[in-house]
C-alpha cells in the first residue's frame, strides 16, 4: 500500500492549526468590518516606537549571535579534534540548556547574578562591590549565549570532525603558519556550518520571549514581547497582528536559507576526518583545559546556582521552598500541587509527542521524495539502464516545485509568535466546526506545532542517508511497500525517530508562550506554575519558583539523557 495518501495529513494539520488561526487573527485585525484596513501597518512605519522595538530586536540578535559563535568556535574545535575523559557526558550537559524552558533559564541567571544571587552573596562576604547587571542588556545577552551555545557547538563540531586535515597539513608543510592555514583553509570549509549555526541562533534570539520578558526592563522588549504586551495588556490586536506579520516574513526568509544550508550539511564532504586524539603536549592540554573550564563556567554555574538558591534562605540550607509547593496557605481555588503540575505537563508532552512523531515521520518522507526522483532519474539515464532486465523500473514520483518550500514552511511555527498563535486559537477555535476552546486537546495541539520541526530535523537526515537502491532491491525480491518500510527503512531510522520523540517531549515540557494563554487556570503546566510564582511578590513565592524550576530542570535532564543514549552519530541535528 502506498504511503502517498498520508502526505496530505501534515499539510492539513498545518493548515488547520497554524494558517487558519493566523488568518483568523489577521482578518480580525486588518478587516474587522469585512474591508481591508492597513492603519496598523501604517502605524508601525510611522511610529518611531515600533521601529525602535524592531531595531532593538535586530541588534540584540546580531550581538547575541556573534558572541555565541565567538565562544562556540574554540569549543567546536576541541570536540572535533580531541578526545578526553567525560567527553560524552560534557556533550550531554552542554546541550541541556537548549531544551530547558526559558523561565528556568531566566531564573537560573537571577539566582546566579541577581541582586540577591549567589555571586553577589559571595562578594558581600568579601566586602566587595556587587555586580549590578540585573534588568540590563548584559543579563539578556548572557542568557542568550547560555541558551544557544549548544546549537552552534553541535552544528559546527559535527561538520568540523568530518573535515580531513590533509589540506591544512599540506599548507603547513609548504610554510604556512597554523593561523594562516586556519584562515585560508579551515575557515572557508567551515562556512556552511557557521552560516547554518548563525542563522538558527539569530532566529532563536530574534524571537526571544521568556528570557527578555523576565530578565529585561520594559524598554528592553523584542518584537515577541511587544506582541505579548499589545495583545494581552492593551488588547490591541491590529498592532499585535501587524508585528507578527513582520516577524513571520522576516524569519521565513531566514528559514529558507537555513533549510537549504542544512541540506548541504547532511553530507558535508566526502572526506573522512582524522580520529580525535588525546591531548599530550602542554599546548594541547591548555587549549582543551581552558575551553572545558569556559564551558563549565558558562553552562554549569547558572544551573548550580538555581539549585543552590532553591535550597537556601537567610537561615542557610533548607527544604522550605519545596515543602511550601505542597501547601495552599491562601486557600486559592487555582492552587496546583507540584505533582499535579508535573502530571499535567507529562500528559500533555506525551500526547503532543505522539502526534508530532507521527506527522514528522510523514513529513520527512514527503520532503525526501525529490531526492528519490533525482536518484531514479540518474539511474534510468545511465548506460546500465540500457541493459535488458526482466523487471521494469519503478515509476518516477512526480516532480513538485513546492517541495523545496515545504521544508522551511514546516519550520515556520518556531519563528511565529506564540502569543499570536494563542490568541488565534481563542478566536478561530471557539466555534464549529473546530470548537476546541474548552477541549483538553488544544494545548497538546499547540505543543505539537512547536515540536514538529524538531522531529523533522531529527528524522530527515537519517532518511536522506538511505540509498534508494536498498528499497529497489527489496522490491525486486518481492517485498511489498509495508515490508520495505519494516525491514529496510525502520531499522535505519528508528533511533533518529526516538531522538525526535524525546526532543518533542522535552520541548513540550518547557513550552511557555502559547500555554500561558490557552491552558485552563485549574490545569497549568510547570512553566505556567513557575510564572505564577514569579508574578507574585515575596521571597517565599520567588523561592517556590526556584524550587519548581529545579524540578522541571530535572525532568528535562532525564529526557535529554535519553536523547544522548540513542542519538544517531556524534553530531546533533537542529
Amino acid at each position: 500500500m502506498s504511503r502517498r495518501w498520508l502526505y496530505p495529513l501534515p499539510l492539513l494539520f498545518l493548515l488547520l492549526f497554524y494558517f487558519y488561526p493566523l488568518a483568523a487573527i489577521f482578518g480580525l485585525s486588518f478587516a474587522p468590518n469585512g474591508q481591508l484596513e492597513l492603519a496598523a501597518l501604517q502605524k508601525l512605519v510611522s511610529s518611531s516606537f515600533y521601529l525602535e522595538r524592531l531595531w532593538f530586536t535586530t541588534w540584540q540578535a546580531v550581538v547575541s549571535t556573534a558572541l555565541t559563535l565567538l565562544l562556540a568556535l574554540p569549543g567546536a574545535y576541541v570536540f572535533a579534534r580531541y578526545d578526553f575523559p567525560g567527553k560524552t557526558t560534557l556533550r550531554t550537559l552542554s546541550t541541556l540548556p537548549f531544551v530547558l524552558p526559558t523561565v528556568v533559564v531566566a531564573n537560573a541567571f537571577t539566582a546566579l547574578l541577581g541582586s540577591n544571587g549567589v555571586v553577589n552573596g559571595w562578594l558581600a562576604r568579601l566586602a566587595l562591590p556587587p555586580i549590578q547587571i540585573e534588568q540590563t542588556i548584559w543579563m539578556i545577552l548572557l542568557a542568550h549565549i547560555f541558551y544557544n551555545y549548544s546549537v552552534a557547538l553541535r552544528i559546527i563540531s559535527g561538520f568540523w570532525q568530518n573535515l580531513s586535515p590533509a589540506l591544512t597539513e599540506a599548507a603547513q608543510m609548504l610554510g604556512a603558519s597554523p593561523r594562516r592555514a586556519f584562515w585560508t583553509i579551515t575557515l572557508p570549509l567551515l562556512r556552511p556550518a557557521i552560516a547554518a549555526a548563525a542563522v538558527l541562533v539569530f532566529i532563536f534570539t530574534f524571537t526571544s520571549f521568556g528570557v527578555v520578558l523576565i530578565l529585561g526592563e520594559p524598554r528592553f522588549a523584542t518584537l515577541e514581547v511587544e506582541i505579548y504586551r499589545q495583545a494581552r495588556d492593551l488588547f490591541n490586536l491590529p498592532v499585535a497582528a501587524a508585528l507578527s506579520l513582520v516577524q513571520i516574513g522576516f524569519t521565513f526568509v531566514l528559514m529558507v536559507f537555513y533549510t537549504r544550508t542544512q541540506a548541504r550539511l547532511a553530507q558535508p564532504l566526502k572526506w573522512r576526518g582524522k580520529t580525535a586524539v588525546f591531548p599530550h603536549t602542554p599546548r594541547q592540554k591548555l587549549i582543551v583545559g581552558s575551553n572545558l573550564a569556559l564551558m563549565l563556567l558558562l553552562l554549569a554555574l547558572p544551573l548550580l546556582a538555581l539549585v543552590l538558591r532553591s535550597l537556601t534562605n537567610q537561615d542557610g540550607l533548607t527544604l522550605t521552598f519545596y515543602r511550601e509547593l505542597f501547601i495552599n496557605r491562601r486557600g486559592s481555588l487555582f492552587f496546583v500541587a507540584p505533582g499535579t503540575a508535573v502530571f499535567n505537563s507529562t500528559a500533555i508532552a506525551l500526547t503532543s509527542m505522539v502526534i508530532a512523531v507521527t506527522l514528522g515521520l510523514i513529513t520527512a518522507y514527503l520532503l525526501t521524495q525529490q531526492k528519490i526522483r533525482d536518484w531514479r532519474l540518474e539511474i534510468n539515464n545511465s548506460p546500465i539502464s540500457n541493459l535488458q532486465s526482466p523487471i521494469s523500473p519503478a515509476p518516477l514520483p512526480p516532480r513538485s516545485r513546492l517541495l523545496p518550500l515545504l521544508d522551511p514552511l514546516f519550520m515556520l511555527p518556531l519563528a511565529t509568535s506564540a502569543v499570536t498563535l494563542g490568541f488565534g486559537y481563542i478566536i478561530a477555535l471557539n466555534k464549529p466546526p473546530l470548537n476546541l476552546r474548552s477541549s483538553l486537546l488544544l494545548v497538546p495541539i499547540a505543543h505539537t506545532l512547536v515540536g514538529l520541526p524538531f522531529v523533522i530535523r531529527a528524522v530527515l537526515p537519517a532518511l536522506r542517508a538511505i540509498s534508494p537502491s536498498l528499497r529497489e532491491a527489496a522490491a525486486m525480491l518481492g517485498a511489498d511497500p509495508a515490508q520495505v518500510w519494516r525491514f529496510v527503512d525502520w531499522p535505519l531510522i528508528r533511533r533518529a525517530v526516538l531522538v525526535g520523540a524525546v526532543f518533542a517531549f522535552t520541548v513540550s515540557m518547557g513550552e511557555f508562550g502559547a500555554t500561558l494563554f490557552i491552558a485552563r487556570p485549574q490545569t497549568p503546566t510547570m512553566p505556567v506554575a513557575i510564572f505564577r510564582f514569579l508574578s507574585q511578590p515575596g521571597a517565599l513565592n520567588y523561592g517556590q519558583a526556584l524550587a519548581m524550576s529545579s524540578l522541571l530542570m530535572l525532568v528535562c535532564a532525564v529526557g535529554f539523557g535519553l536523547i544522548e543514549r540513542f542519538r544517531v552519530g556524534d553530531e546533533g541535528e537542529f
